[in-house]
């Protein structure tokens, strides 16, 4: 069966049903025209969508979403980007996926053309800043300049698609994305970590992602720190050696006392406003820093240990560098059970419902999944 024949055996409305961004914290079920996909962009009936942490920050605040040119609210705005599904249609001179592939979504298409999207580094364009959004600069970041995931079809570029494959979960595979920024962090940091140690601040789900990728990579030792002993112990699920609670122990002393003297590297996923310099003190002289979340406010950095001691600091946005598709195969292959972060699920017309159990951590909620019917 051919693309056009397959396309014609589908049945695509002309609206669809989609949750959009009022005033803040006013999300809004309505109807939408399903958008037609342009050149390398396919159009995804969307299966299933996560709730992350920068949903709510976006549906509370606005930023970091920016919709022509300013804040997503009163904009018909869609936001929600963690979310996978079935492509319905080609855009013209798409071949590389074909109707009927169930995907999982990047965030960002970057523009493609200037300096930073050449080398991978497209979560990093150098037409964000005032250009943010610009679509003709052809950058678009789905659920933060451009319609999201809260609704039935999105359009995605190519470039942001990665397999899924047949025996993985609707719910599963909304979780490639977060796990793709966990590898996106190993790589920018440490590269191969295999028999290095590497210590996760944060057992939130970028962090309890990157205790399972960085254990799959071989790493030597993988210690998780945080406040809560019942994702502590799904930090131990995931495969980390030790868990370290930081309001019970000294987690710098532990830290030390595990890894013989200091870690090699550590991914700083909590925010904590002494977050960078714990990390700082965990690590050995050389060691290396990737900061995969921020705190809300300007916060003080020790920069002279940082100095006498050779400390590396990096920062990433996203899941850049293919991190994803890297991850979604150390899915497929089963290296790690990403499900267990799954705790809720919701049908589309309770996302409210999903955003406020994600936000307030109801039920302990890690991971809220809206599943389409």
């Amino acid at each position: 069966m051919t693309a056009s024949t397959q396309a014609k055996s589908l049945s695509i409305p002309k609206t669809m049903k989609a949750w959009v961004l009022d005033d803040p914290e006013q999300l809004r079920l309505t109807e939408k025209p399903v958008p037609e996909p342009g050149p390398a962009e396919v159009l995804v009936r969307i299966d299933a969508v996560s709730i992350c942490g920068t949903d709510v920050e976006i549906i509370t605040k606005g930023l970091p979403a920016i919709v022509r040119g300013g804040p997503p609210f009163n904009k018909n705005f869609t936001p929600g980007h963690e979310y996978m599904g079935t492509i319905v249609k080609l855009g013209a001179g798409v071949d590389e996926y074909k109707i009927g592939d169930r995907v999982a979504v990047e965030i960002h298409a970057g523009c493609g053309r200037c300096e930073r999207c050449r080398m991978g580094m497209y979560t990093s364009c150098l037409n964000y800043g005032q250009n943010y959004g610009d679509h003709q600069k052809g950058h678009r970041a789905n659920g933060f300049t451009t319609d999201g995931g809260f609704a039935q079809y999105a359009v995605n570029h190519i470039n942001t698609l990665a397999h899924v494959p047949a025996d993985m979960s609707d719910e599963e595979a909304t979780l490639i994305v977060t796990a793709g920024t966990a590898m996106y962090a190993l790589d920018v940091t440490a590269g191969l970590v295999a028999g290095q140690s590497v210590v996760v601040m944060g057992p939130g789900p970028i962090g309890l992602m990157t205790v399972a990728v960085a254990k799959a990579l071989g790493a030597g030792e993988v210690i998780l720190t945080g406040t809560r002993d019942n994702r502590l112990e799904m930090g131990l699920k995931l495969g980390a050696d030790h868990v370290i609670n930081v309001t019970k122990e000294d987690a710098v002393a532990k830290v030390r006392e595990y890894t013989q003297g200091g870690a090699h590297y550590v991914i700083e996923c909590s925010g904590a406003p002494n977050a960078v310099n714990d990390a700082a003190n965990m690590l050995r002289r050389g060691g290396r820093i990737c900061l995969a979340a921020f705190p809300g406010e300007p916060v003080p950095i020790d920069v002279a240990n940082l100095v006498r001691n050779n400390i590396y600091l990096f920062g990433i946005r996203g899941e850049g560098r293919s991190g994803t598709h890297r991850a979604a195969s150390l899915m497929a292959q089963k290296r790690f059970n990403a499900k267990l972060i799954h705790t809720h699920t919701f049908p589309l017309e309770e996302v409210p419902t999903a955003v406020r159990y994600a936000r307030e951590r109801i039920d302990d909620a890690i991971k809220v999944v809206v599943k389409m019917n």
